[in-house]
């Protein structure tokens, strides 16, 4: 880090809190907070939508991913633009026909408050969870490789995004996240570029994708059947579309997008526009992470990218047994730049040498065995350690080989995403508790301003809570992993509520009810024995049984036990 970076990152992340305040603060009531008054043009709620989503786990961890286990994890959003289409059709008219501050005081209307309240906690829980980890993921790469204090950077996160939060309400998050997605892309797209540029000068981009592709890394499709596989096309388009239904569709951090959208047409536009760009947006990110894979085949790499492993070595007995794996490695990286380079030019010559490609796999095999082997030294030396690097490859790169003012970009790039989805988070928490918690349960009326200010509150309430729960958290396998298991052990059960209340008008509430406490509960037994304990099942399939279990159990209670027509105060859609 120089000085011109420090410049680039403090003006930019002074400029994004600096704005977002000024221009939407004084919101005068909680229509306005919450809301923004339905002022969001079309392209705006589009953006908003995307940056919530792309949180600094997207950036830091999606290259990783890529690095490590190629393009296939870009299957997990196939279900994304159906699940748009079918939001746009049915989610967003009702949510505007019902003037609905958030998405489960829809359902009271439709059901009762007892299935409005399950839902909202169910929200809160996962949705807590969620927003700590999105300032902890980019806090804990931050600060390890830059040897920033871990708990000053929960706190910096954290308050940069409570103060415009705080400010402005919805009209604050929308604004920013404006700027935070064009830093975001800017920073993405020249980091891209340069990669290419900095790939041996007689080497072209295909060039680049047939080496990506004999090391497997270009497999973007996979229709196998087997639930074990974590991404394939099947659950990417059943397990995946219900995960996109649920998070874009009952979120309040992403129904609140959204509903702050000037009429039913700018939020569905803003919504395609969103699915029109998602899948191609993850995969030119997963394409990043790929061209560092072929980069690092013509350059040093480290045998860990974590660098407190390597502190964790150097102080332990086992130092000596991993500087001689780290000196096959190098002799290992001379030999595959030099496979490589024979490689290219008989592709310059158009012929896909099958020797020296098999070559090649041959020598990422052994790679992997390096590395491998250099987890269980780190392991012995401490077991406490984190030995999967994927997290910090891209951070490992940036830090590395970009140049001056680069790098302070890419850092405003990982701290926007981390800010901007910390806001819809701490926006959509603070909404959902005072409207369908606190205001649902008291007692006695009380002002408009009364509320905002108790909107306000639960900000700042639930940003201290995000900050603490970010100091205590401990690193997953891959972050971004982490944030798709929380949404998928909960999305589930709050969607099929969702999808009874939308489709299915003969099911009362107490069948709802009961059928949603069963699903949450099965829900939780099947992922800590099929996914947890065994790895039996992948992770994206729980949303798909979440969603059909809560259906499918409330039609049975309903006819069994409840026979009879909804309950005169019960919305019954039409």
């Amino acid at each position: 880090m120089q000085l011109f970076d420090w410049i680039v990152l403090i003006v930019t992340l002074l400029f994004i809190v600096g704005y977002g305040s000024w221009k939407t603060k004084g919101s005068k009531n909680v229509e306005d907070f919450i809301l923004g008054n339905n002022e969001t043009p079309w392209y705006t709620v589009g953006l908003s939508v995307m940056a919530t989503q792309a949180s600094a786990i997207t950036f830091l961890s999606t290259p990783g991913q890529a690095y490590h286990d190629g393009m296939g994890f870009v299957q997990f959003y196939f279900g994304l633009p159906i699940a748009m289409i079918v939001i746009c059709l049915t989610f967003i008219p009702l949510y505007h026909k019902y003037k609905v501050f958030t998405a489960y005081e829809f359902l009271e209307k439709r059901f009762d408050v007892k299935t409005r309240s399950l839902a909202a906690i169910l929200f809160l829980v996962q949705r807590g969870l969620g927003t700590g980890l999105t300032i902890y993921a980019p806090a804990i790469i931050l600060s390890a490789l830059l040897g920033w204090n871990l708990t000053v950077m929960n706190i910096i996160i954290g308050v940069m995004v409570i103060i415009y939060t705080f400010s402005g309400g919805t009209k604050a998050v929308n604004v920013t996240q404006k700027q935070q997605m064009f830093v975001i892309m800017s920073g993405m797209f020249i980091t891209f570029f340069l990669i290419l540029h900095y790939l041996p000068n007689d080497m072209t981009f295909t060039s680049a994708l047939h080496i990506a592709g004999a090391n497997d890394k270009m497999n973007i499709v996979d229709f196998s059947f087997d639930p074990e596989e974590k991404y394939t096309f099947w659950s990417g388009i059943t397990g995946g579309f219900f995960l996109a239904l649920a998070y874009f569709g009952t979120d309040q951090s992403q129904v609140g997008r959204y509903l702050s959208g000037k009429s039913v047409a700018e939020s569905q536009m803003g919504l395609i526009m969103n699915g029109l760009l998602k899948v191609p947006m993850q995969f030119f990110i997963l394409l990043t992470g790929v061209m560092v894979f072929v980069f690092f085949q013509f350059n040093p790499v480290p045998l860990n990218f974590n660098p407190n492993n390597k502190v964790v070595i150097e102080k332990s007995a086992y130092k000596e047994e991993y500087h001689a794996l780290e000196k096959k490695l190098s002799k290992l990286s001379e030999d595959k730049k030099v496979i490589n380079l024979l490689y290219i030019d008989q592709l310059n010559q158009d012929y896909d040498n099958p020797i020296l490609r098999k070559e090649l796999v041959n020598l990422s095999n052994k790679e992997k065995d390096l590395r491998d082997r250099a987890k269980e030294i780190i392991s012995r030396a401490d077991s406490n350690s984190e030995t999967n690097d994927k997290d910090y490859v891209f951070f490992h790169f940036i830090l590395h080989y970009l140049p001056k003012g680069l790098i302070g970009l890419l850092l405003a790039v990982i701290l926007s995403a981390a800010m901007s989805s910390t806001a819809s988070g701490l926006n959509a928490l603070a909404s959902t508790t005072a409207i369908d918690i606190y205001k649902r349960n008291l007692k006695t009326e009380k002002s408009e301003k009364h509320y905002l200010n108790a909107t306000k509150f639960f900000t700042l309430f639930w940003g201290v809570v995000a900050i603490l729960f970010a100091c205590v958290g401990t690193l997953f396998e891959n972050l971004i992993q982490l944030v798709n298991i929380i949404g998928s052990i909960f999305y589930g059960t709050v969607l099929g509520i969702f999808l009874v209340g939308f489709y299915l008008k003969r099911v009362q509430a107490k069948p709802m009810f009961i059928s949603a406490i069963i699903s949450q509960l099965t829900i939780f037994v099947i992922y800590y024995y099929m996914i947890y304990s065994q790895e039996k099942l992948g992770y994206l399939w729980l949303n798909f049984i979440g969603a059909i279990l809560t259906i499918v159990l409330s039609l049975l209670l309903q006819f069994l036990f409840f026979k009879g027509k909804p309950n005169d105060e019960e919305l019954v859609l039409e």
